[in-house]
């Protein structure tokens, strides 16, 4: 399939005919929310199962979902903020400017020191979704390593298995340069479509694993090993966890703008954030609660030492499934980047621009050599930091940071200016309130990552993940 082939018109500013709807603004919606949630994993069936329900082992019965409730909520609510925020009022000029990028709606608020505060957003923007492309090809290479090592490992109990995840990080990257030859986010609908479907496929896999495991009496086994002051830093790290999991605000506005010129974009995403929002937050429930239930205190996060006696065709499926879902979630924090650095170039260098190549019954492909090379470099790069630095999702742990901010504070900063809310009234002191509580939990949950991050520092092997 080519990227994109017929050009098909465009939009009130030159760009290209939108083509986005309900459906897919949901479906890119929930990649986010899913490709966000502790992507690595190691010959794990659905991971973010486990991940949810380690962070509720973490909190506690009732700290964990709580924190699962309220976070969701909170997300919702600023996020509806930010949707009013894609288009722009100019009473002088009567016209009401779309904003294509979150950094373009906080130039265009009329927040004070705007510029400022504009090119902050960006900067925390894309080194965040970097980060997650950097983890995402992490975790790609485990899943296709954990089903070779599942084969080698049963076919004989006393051959020795030596798999590194180099190769399959390579071949995650072949396909990544592929994909990310399509042109901008209204093109990959349905990479969205298909990872969705493949998130429900391992998500409920795992869910039966973890109801079979308690229907067998569960599990009441206990972290004896982990000190109070290690809980305290694991506590934090599953807030971070939790709040990851519902930072899409980094690429809310960028999907937004693929929702089509003739229907009522701000109407249909927040449709589309209520559904993506009470869909996951039910499903995270539900796996958090039934993998505690089943795994107890000492609930990991991946299926490690649980998978060795699962059905292997479940296992492979699984793992398939996990290994589609995170080639959608690699475009979904990868395209913002793209559009960035080539709207910059495109400014610079004219030339750079798109070109319209005939071909043969499929009308005019747009090429830009500028594309193919640049798109090509970013999946290199990532894949050989993965490969060099496989704990680098412990890293993207750290930039939780980056949720206060983007999914926060200029949502709050942006609705105050827009509504003209007096300072120190009183729906300003609770939004004030609110963001100061979102800033502290953002703060604990970065502490905690620096804490693990220092005690996995000590089984890094650069260029040599993998089963030895």
């Amino acid at each position: 399939m080519l990227p994109q082939s017929v050009s098909r018109g465009s939009d009130e500013d030159s760009r290209p005919i939108k083509t986005g709807t309900f459906w897919t603004a949901s479906a890119h919606i929930s990649l986010a929310m899913v490709a966000m949630v502790a992507p690595v994993v190691h010959s794990a069936v659905a991971p973010v199962l486990l991940s949810v329900a380690s962070d509720i082992a973490n909190l506690g019965w009732i700290a964990g979902p709580a924190a699962i409730c309220l976070i969701s909520l909170v997300c919702y609510c600023t996020s509806r903020l930010l949707c009013d925020c894609y288009r722009t009022d100019h009473p002088a000029s009567g016209d009401d400017k779309p904003n294509y990028t979150y950094a373009d709606a906080i130039r265009s608020s009329g927040i004070p020191h705007n510029e400022a505060k504009a090119k902050a957003c960006a900067f925390i923007q894309y080194s965040t979704l970097l980060g997650r492309a950097i983890s995402i090809t992490v975790g790609a290479s485990v899943s296709m390593m954990a089903i070779k090592y599942m084969n080698c490992f049963h076919e004989s109990w006393e051959k020795e298995c030596h798999i590194s995840s180099n190769p399959y990080a390579i071949i995650f990257g072949i396909t990544e340069i592929l994909l990310s030859q399509i042109p901008d986010f209204n093109g990959i609908w349905w990479v969205s479509m298909v990872s969705v479907v493949m998130f429900f496929t391992y998500s409920f896999i795992g869910l039966g694993q973890a109801i079979a495991q308690v229907a067998a009496g569960g599990s009441d086994e206990s972290n004896e090993a982990v000190t109070k002051t290690e809980k305290i830093w694991m506590s934090f790290q599953a807030l971070g966890d939790i709040a990851s999991a519902y930072s899409f605000s980094e690429i809310l506005i960028e999907i937004q703008d693929t929702i089509g010129s003739s229907s009522d974009a701000k109407t249909t995403m927040k449709n589309a954030t209520l559904l993506s929002t009470v869909v996951t937050t039910t499903l995270f429930m539900l796996w958090g609660c039934v993998g505690y239930a089943a795994l107890g205190d000492a609930t990991p996060k991946d299926l490690t030492d649980l998978a060795f006696d699962r059905p292997f065709w479940l296992y492979y499926i699984a793992n398939a499934a996990i290994l589609i879902n995170f080639v959608g979630g690699y475009q979904i924090c990868s395209q913002p980047i793209f559009a960035f650095v080539e709207e910059q170039a495109a400014n610079r260098w004219p030339r750079t621009r798109d070109r319209e190549i005939p071909l043969p019954g499929l009308g005019h492909y747009k090429m830009n050599l500028f594309r193919l090379v640049w798109r090509t470099v970013f999946v290199i790069l990532t894949t050989v930091i993965s490969m060099a630095f496989p704990l680098f999702n412990d890293v993207v742990d750290i930039i939780t940071l980056g949720f206060w901010p983007l999914a926060v504070y200029f949502p709050i900063e942006m609705y105050i200016e827009r509504e003209d809310i007096k300072r120190w009234s009183a729906k300003w002191v609770c939004l004030q309130m609110l963001s100061m509580a979102c800033l502290v939990l953002s703060i604990m949950a970065t502490v905690g990552s620096i804490a693990g991050l220092k005690d996995d520092l000590k089984d890094n092997r650069p260029f040599r993940m993998g089963y030895y």
